[in-house]
């Protein structure tokens, strides 16, 4: 039986979680922590093959549209993208060698257009004839596990607590997405997540978990 497009895209959650979960094992045990570069690569690169397989252009534009509605909406999503900030105050200083500031800052400036595209823009418009709830946790589910491969080798990204606070960012901002009909803000929030989470200090453990 041949499988309609949206079942491919929203079986394509599942499918890129399964390989990124092989790519940080296979990795892992060659590189080490440094498994976190080879994960985001595959990542991005499934991302932007589901995202420009399964969208036109013209929606993608509309994704980048001025945001409908009150604006605190979209004062919502920056919330949710400063409250990494105490984090970085307390630990930029592990940023002071280029092996790990150019992850991190290539990574802050790319990986929010690429996620949200395919989180938030591609997952939700594919699952716009369910119910506003449905969707918005069936994605956030689905981004919070994706999240969970970081673990595999990195200490400060395993736990609940990763799992939990990525659920909730997902939630808030694919309810943001869903009264504002637009990523602009979004992606300007998941830049400052990136940005303010030191993600290659963390990926490393260059820092012990729960010291904020």
């Amino acid at each position: 039986m041949k499988l309609s497009t949206q079942n491919i895209v929203l079986a394509s959650p599942f499918l890129i979680i399964g390989i990124s979960f092989g790519t940080a094992f296979l990795f892992g045990s060659i590189i080490g922590k440094w498994a976190f570069i080879p994960i985001i690569l595959v990542h991005w690169c499934l991302f932007l093959f589901f995202t420009l397989r399964y969208t036109e252009k013209e929606t993608r534009k509309k994704w980048l549209q001025k945001p409908r509605g009150p604006f605190g909406w979209n004062i919502l999503a920056i919330f949710i993208g400063i409250l990494p900030l105490p984090l970085f105050l307390m630990h930029y200083e592990t940023l002071g060698i280029w092996q790990v500031w150019l992850p991190w800052i290539l990574l802050a400036l790319i990986n929010p257009w690429i996620e949200e595209f395919y989180w938030r823009g591609l997952l939700l418009e594919y699952t716009k004839n369910w119910s506003t709830w449905t969707a918005i946790l069936f994605t956030s589910l689905v981004f919070a596990l994706s999240h969970a491969v970081f673990g595999v080798n990195s200490e400060l990204n395993s736990g609940l607590t990763v799992m939990v606070s990525t659920l909730v960012m997902g939630i808030i901002w694919g309810l943001v997405f869903k009264k504002t009909n637009s990523l602009r803000w979004i992606i300007f929030a998941h830049f400052l997540v990136d940005f303010f989470n030191l993600s290659a200090s963390s990926f490393l453990d260059l820092y012990e978990k729960g010291n904020w």
